[in-house]
């Protein structure tokens, strides 16, 4: 089977029944969708509700955390907590300095980012982690809170970073963009494949170039991969979805 670790099903312009039945034609039978905002989060548990595929992880963008008041914050971690079992990820949590500065909300960013870390920790989660432009920020918080369970989505930090996360034993999701992106090719060769996992963050970083992306296409993440690593795509398939499975033992059957 092929899993989508990094997708925004509610913000891709077509239903979602479209969505869900075009990615099950390609035999992706996971689909981890991401909430970004309190009321992105209650959208995405919905979502989930109604397709086995879709794996849901609420959590708070970095970017988004900026407009809320620091109640409306711990509310949403109350909420998280009071929906645990419902919730297989904390996600998307991070940082992002390319629209702000370090001088301006940085530090509401790290607060908040650092405030959801620790709930994926207690609640024995995977985090799903942002880091634009704020790579060795993230990872030295990560490293800080002694978080283990890390998958870092679409990381562009420097090469040393990289095997920073690979040293930790957290893993690093190629996007479907690999397939014309030097630097996440460069990743590829450099990362052993039992650190990588795939995704689209659709509906962006489309493998075409083209909007939306779609999470069927997470298999030109796994066909490139193959050609770098030298396997058959059924290998690489294969060794992807026991990297997805240490990290969500506690998955449904129904949901795999």
């Amino acid at each position: 089977m092929y899993v989508d670790v990094h997708c925004h099903l509610d913000m891709i312009d077509r239903p979602v029944e479209e969505v869900v039945e075009n990615a099950r034609k390609k035999n992706v039978k996971a689909i981890v969708t991401q909430g970004v905002n309190p009321a992105n989060n209650w959208v995405v548990l919905k979502i989930a509700e109604k397709f086995k595929e879709v794996i849901p992880a609420l959590g708070m963008y970095p970017l988004d955390c900026l407009n809320l008041k620091d109640e409306e914050i711990d509310a949403e971690l109350d909420f998280i907590k009071k929906n645990k079992d419902k919730v297989f990820a904390i996600g998307e949590i991070g940082l992002d300095l390319k629209e702000d500065s370090r001088e301006k909300g940085f530090e509401k960013q790290k607060d908040v980012f650092s405030k959801f870390v620790l709930l994926g920790i207690k609640l024995k989660k995977p985090i799903i982690v942002h880091s634009r432009k704020a790579e060795l920020d993230v990872i030295e918080i990560l490293e800080s809170l002694e978080a283990k369970k890390v998958i870092m989505h679409c990381f562009s930090g420097k090469m040393k970073l990289v095997d920073r996360v690979v040293k930790n034993g957290w893993f690093l999701s190629i996007p479907a963009n690999v397939k014309y992106s030097q630097q996440f090719q460069d990743v590829v060769k450099r990362v052993p494949i039992e650190s990588l996992l795939c995704e689209t963050d659709s509906p962006y970083l489309s493998p075409d170039k083209e909007f939306p992306n779609k999470p069927e296409n997470v298999v030109e993440s796994y066909k490139k991969i193959a050609e770098i690593k030298g396997l058959s795509l059924k290998k690489v398939e294969e060794i992807i979805e026991e990297n997805f499975k240490k990290l969500f033992r506690y998955i449904a059957e129904d949901k795999i």
